[in-house]
Formats: structure tokens, C-alpha cells, sequence
């Protein structure tokens, strides 16, 4: 073989380092990318529909209903710090302050008038350094008293504050709950909806491929019978898999939801470069009310969890279109599904995904799915 491979080749190519070579990408290729990348996705640019809509909606509702209650909850915390501190001063400034009064009503008795001071006083200049002295014991004085009656005043309008705060929380606490129990039903509608056209979808396809095969089962007789062969077993063709397992949950709210989702695909992400974005993924899914396993699975179809795309950040054969980040490009991709696909994977959004081979890439992704 070396010999052969000499001959054809100039005297400095090395044909076992050639070799060996393509052993190694042949190898590298089979365990890197289980399924070559033949995505062919049409709507990475599609508008929502009314449900579309009202999923991105109700999860802008919620995330700003949180992020107000959250706010208000340390406007609280910063209102009741005020309130500790003003209430630890408040002790040593009353003391300060009688000692003030005492002293104001010393200098009334002791009779400090101007008059007293004129009499008293040798020249202009130590009456000038009397009045001065008075003044400022008489200024300090009030100053401890005026203090005392501000944080007095303070702590009851800081207090007033803080009670208006509170319900402000309970008026934000509502709105959120509210909030999410309309993002819920979008959800649950979107997944209902979903379940329904994959079922149809199955159900169909089960007929059709049925109905092709006593077709072909007949053309086969007819065949057999004009040549005289004995007819031959039916090869059964390619399947679809059953649909995703429904175990989705969206009666949580979406801390709960991330919570459960982020370790999930984390794990399933473990050393490829989308490690470590979980979160990321998790929620994207919620706030467009998309399947969270539907996009790291499909990270892995088209680029082996991003280890190989054909545009920066680009894991999912998305069209050519190139980001910035991996929390940008999943935002963009899950959001992308969610308008052009739908809530999660289907026999109709393979073909529109990955026409070439829809099957194979529908049972490949699907599969991927129920590993996380």
C-alpha cells in the first residue's frame, strides 16, 4: 500500500502521515458530529401569532412584577436601616437635648442680659467676648434641642414611609401573582396545543406510512405474480419516534422553574463550550414558554454543543446569522423557536428545521431531548 501510494505522489508527500490523518478526522468527525448539519431553517425571523404573543407578554408582566416587588422589598430594608439607626441615636440625643434645656434655663437665671454685660465689663472689647461666648453656648444649646425634635421627625415620617412601602409590597405581590398565573395558563395552553398537533401529527403518519405499505405490499404481488417470484418479506421503512415526554412543568413560578432546568442542562452541556449555560437556557424557556430541551438538543445535531459552528455562536445551523454571545445567541434561538416552530419539537417543525433528512433529525434531536 505504501509503495503504491509512493508512486503517485511527488517524493515529499508522506502517505502514512496522509494516512493516518484522515484515520484521525474520520474518527474525530464520527464521535464529534453524531449528524451532519443540513439545517435548513425559513423562520428565523417569524412574527408571533395571538398565543405567541400572549406567552412573551404575560412572562414581561411577571419578570416586571418580580423585579418591582424586588425593589420595593429593598427600599424596605433600606427604610427599617434608617429607622434602627435614628432609633439607637435617639436615646443619647434626648439626654443631650435636657442637658441643652438646663443649661438655656441656667443663663436665664443667672440674669445675662446686655445690660448686666455692660455693667460688668471693663472695656469693649471683653464685652464683645462675653456676648460672643453666651451666643455660642446659647446657639449650641438649641442646636441639641432642634436636633432632637428633626430626628423625632424624621423617624415618624421614616416610619410613615415604611408602612406605605409595605403596602406597596402587598399591592406588587398581588400584581405578581397575577401575573404569573396568566403566564401559567399561556403556557399550559401553548403546551396543550402542542401535545394535540404532535398526537394528530403521529397519528397521521402512522396511517400514511400504513397505507404505503399495502401499496407497496400490492405492487409487490402484482410484480411477483407476472415474474413468477415468491413474493418478499415487506422491509419496513424509516419511523418516527413518539413525541417528547410531556414533564414540563409550568405551574411553578419561574425561580422554581429555572431551579429545576439550570442543573438539568448543565449536565447534559458538561465540557462542550455551551458549559455552564443552563440558566441561560432555562430562562429563555420561560420567558418565550418553549420546551427547555429543545435547544441544547439541537446544539448537539448542529454543531456538537457548539463545538463547531459555522458562524460565531451560531450552535444551531440557525440560518447565517452570527452574535455577540452565548446568552445572546440562545435568547435569539429559543425566542426564534418559539415564533417560527413552535412550543417544542414536532414532525412539522423537523421539515421545516432540517428538510434534507427531517426523520433522522427528528429522531436523533427527540432522543437527545429525553436525555436531559
Amino acid at each position: 500500500m505504501a509503495t503504491l501510494l509512493n508512486k503517485r505522489t511527488t517524493p515529499t508527500f508522506d502517505a502514512r502521515k496522509a494516512f493516518a490523518c484522515i484515520v484521525a478526522c474520520v474518527l474525530a468527525f464520527s464521535l464529534a458530529a453524531p449528524l451532519p448539519a443540513k439545517a435548513e431553517t425559513t423562520e428565523i425571523d417569524a412574527e408571533p401569532d395571538e398565543l405567541q404573543q400572549k406567552v412573551e407578554q404575560t412572562a414581561l408582566d411577571y419578570n416586571e412584577a418580580v423585579a418591582n416587588l424586588e425593589s420595593v422589598e429593598r427600599q424596605i430594608e433600606d427604610t427599617r436601616a434608617r429607622i434602627d439607626e435614628l432609633a439607637a441615636s435617639l436615646p443619647g440625643q434626648q439626654e443631650k437635648s435636657g442637658d441643652a434645656m438646663k443649661a438655656l434655663y441656667n443663663l436665664q437665671n443667672e440674669g445675662y442680659s446686655l445690660i448686666d454685660m455692660l455693667l460688668n465689663v471693663g472695656t469693649l472689647e471683653d464685652f464683645l467676648t462675653t456676648y460672643e461666648y453666651i451666643d455660642r453656648i446659647y446657639t449650641k444649646n438649641v442646636n441639641e434641642i432642634n436636633q432632637l425634635a428633626n430626628m423625632q421627625n424624621e423617624l415618624e415620617e421614616t416610619e410613615k414611609a415604611l408602612e406605605e412601602k409595605r403596602q406597596d409590597a402587598e399591592t406588587e405581590k398581588i400584581r405578581a401573582e397575577d401575573a404569573l398565573k396568566v403566564a401559567q395558563e399561556a403556557r399550559e395552553e401553548a403546551q396543550k396545543k402542542a401535545a394535540e398537533a404532535a398526537a394528530a401529527e403521529q397519528k397521521a403518519a402512522e396511517e400514511a406510512a400504513k397505507a404505503a405499505e399495502i401499496e407497496q405490499e400490492k405492487a409487490d404481488e402484482a410484480a411477483n405474480s407476472a415474474s413468477g417470484q415468491q413474493p418478499e418479506s415487506p422491509s419496513g421503512g424509516s419511523e418516527v419516534a413518539e413525541p417528547p415526554s410531556n414533564d414540563v412543568d409550568w405551574s411553578t413560578d419561574k425561580q422554581a422553574f429555572v431551579s429545576e432546568w439550570t442543573p438539568r442542562i448543565d449536565a447534559y452541556l458538561a465540557g462542550s463550550p455551551l458549559a455552564g449555560q443552563g440558566k441561560t437556557f432555562a430562562e429563555a424557556a420561560w420567558n418565550y414558554g418553549v420546551d427547555p430541551r429543545w435547544s441544547p438538543a439541537i446544539s448537539l445535531i448542529e454543531s456538537s454543543k457548539g463545538a463547531h459552528c459555522a458562524y460565531p455562536y451560531n450552535a444551531w445551523g440557525w440560518g447565517s446569522v452570527s452574535w455577540s454571545s452565548w446568552e445572546e445567541a440562545i435568547d435569539a434561538h429559543v425566542r426564534g423557536l418559539a415564533r417560527g416552530y413552535g412550543y417544542t419539537i414536532s414532525v412539522e417543525s423537523a421539515k421545516k428545521y432540517c428538510p434534507p433528512n427531517w426523520e433522522h433529525w427528528y429522531n436523533t434531536t427527540l432522543a437527545q431531548m429525553e436525555m436531559i
